[in-house]
């Protein structure tokens, strides 16, 4: 224990869907030196915590508790007595059935100080994105939250059932699948009309949102026909039958559709984030990681060298970072560069080198010889010193071609890739239970390491029925080397180029 006690920060995680986050919520997660987070937080959130932060789960689903509700007040005082910041995730918000208010009165009487971040309920955003909004004035002008775990059928039950039944308010039951059919019988039996619309949202906000309507007399037959399980919200009311108008999340043209994402984690976040506001559920299992080669000596010697090159060219985004990374760490800055000429292949490209301040001469749209060629046919490339730090173990067309055309070409290794086997289990599991519906390949060396995580197993017998999406030719060729023919290449060889090619594909098969 330490002089110093630390803050515990009661914070609301939100409903699921990570970006309602807030900012202060936000802002106590990254500076956090512990981060103790519940089952229906959101695991992005974890993202936010600094990289020394040590990330505590205590999840609780279905009876299946990792610690109970005591252990986890007193892991709190814990912390802070050893002097650390604690960022509590729970759910939705901490104080509407967080059990937030426990926590605090825990915290206050071992003097551990605390603030509250009030975090977005699923009481209410679940509804809103199922197109339900729980207030309507032309319907009702106010709303009962009531807990969904109480057993409705125990004698000294502080549920006052005669009043919800009579009560024109929207009701909202929170976790209350399981005790559905009670819930149901008790308002009817107290005199709720049978025909009053009722709705479950499931996973309500994120791209596993699941909703199912009815009324009181039918509802549960389909809940069970749906085999929907929490956790999930029950909606009873009126406002319910807006839902057929104004449903807008489950209409995104790729809501639902579970893709997986093989790209380098620390890269990934683009397309996950274009994906994901399309309404898809995007899995992340990177088959490769970014890294500096073992060995930086050539890299460092043509830096130091860099007087003596005409043109620097780059292929792809992590070329120029791990170029820029070498150089700065050797002391130089971009005043060394000021003689250069520069390429880079593709936009993407030429917009992450604009980033440190310099404007690409030429921009060869792609690897294909055609392509490099002409690029280069106007500038007059004969004898001229190329410098080309890239991947490790690269295709040899664009030093072929540019050598072919009389320039002296150094290729050194700025970056490599090396497998990523972290998700091997999950991927092989997701594929024997067909619960993957696209795979993304943004590289060659995507598609090489995710047949290496199969293990040998027949590729083409587990991605039956899955479509594959290919980000360009190349990698497309990669996909053919073993066996693997992609439903989609993008069009324009960049992640929004295979976002809309995605979106074309699964617009044309509705």
């Amino acid at each position: 224990m330490t002089d110093k006690t630390g803050t515990v920060y009661l914070i609301g995680a939100g409903p699921g869907d990570p970006g309602l986050l807030t900012i202060k919520a936000k802002e106590c997660i990254e500076h956090a030196d512990v981060v103790v987070y519940d089952y229906l937080a959101s695991p992005f959130l974890l993202d936010y915590a600094k990289k020394d932060a040590r990330i505590i789960y205590v999840g609780k689903k279905g009876g299946d508790h990792t610690l109970s509700q005591d252990k986890i007040n007193l892991l709190l005082v814990d912390k802070a007595k050893q002097g650390l910041d604690v960022a509590r995730l729970k759910g939705g918000d901490p104080f509407v059935f967080g059990r937030g208010g426990e926590e605090a009165q825990m915290l206050l009487s071992h003097g551990v100080p605390y603030e509250v971040i009030p975090g977005v309920t699923s009481a209410i955003a679940a509804p809103a994105y199922a197109g339900i909004p729980v207030t309507h004035r032309d319907h009702t002008s106010f709303v009962s939250f009531i807990t969904g775990h109480e057993d409705p059928t125990k004698k000294d039950t502080s549920m006052q059932w005669d009043v919800f039944a009579k009560s024109n308010a929207t009701l909202v039951f929170l976790m209350g699948v399981k005790n559905l059919e009670n819930i149901v019988k008790n308002l009817v039996k107290h005199g709720k009309p049978s025909d009053t619309p009722v709705a479950l949202v499931r996973w309500g906000t994120t791209a596993r949102q699941q909703t199912v309507t009815g009324t009181l007399k039918t509802i549960v037959n389909r809940v069970k026909e749906a085999k929907l399980t929490s956790p999930a919200i029950i909606v009873i009311g009126h406002v319910v039958s807006l839902r057929d108008e104004l449903s807008w999340f489950d209409k995104k043209p790729l809501f639902g559709k579970r893709i997986v994402i093989t790209r380098a984690r620390a890269q990934a976040s683009d397309l996950v984030s274009k994906l994901s506001k399309l309404g898809a559920l995007c899995i992340e299992i990177p088959t490769i990681q970014i890294a500096p080669p073992e060995d930086t000596a050539p890299l460092k010697e043509s830096i130091k060298n860099i007087k003596d090159y005409d043109w620097l060219i780059f292929t792809s985004v992590n070329g120029v970072k791990y170029f820029f990374d070498t150089f700065f760490d050797m002391g130089k800055d971009v005043r060394a560069l000021g003689h250069l000429k520069f390429a880079c292949i593709g936009p993407v490209t030429k917009e992450r080198l604009k980033d440190y301040g310099i404007i690409s001469d030429i921009l060869p749209e792609t690897y294909r010889a055609e392509s490099v060629i002409d690029a280069f046919s106007t500038v007059g490339i004969k004898n001229k010193k190329v410098l080309l730090p890239r991947a490790k173990l690269a295709r040899t067309i664009l030093p072929e071609e540019l050598t072919k055309m009389g320039a002296q070409v150094n290729e050194v290794a700025a970056y490599e890739t090396r497998l990523n086997a972290d998700g091997k289990e999950e991927l092989i599991s997701l594929l024997g239970k067909n619960e993957i519906d696209a795979i993304t390949f943004t590289s060659s060396s995507t598609v090489s390491n995710f047949i290496s995580l199969l293990e040998s197993k027949d590729a083409k017998e587990l991605l039956k029925g899955i479509i594959t999406a290919s980000i360009g030719p190349i990698t497309s060729d990669t996909a053919r080397s073993f066996d693997i023919e992609p439903d989609i290449e993008a069009k324009e060889y960049t992640i929004q180029g295979l976002v809309d090619s995605l979106l074309t594909y699964y617009e044309s098969k509705k």
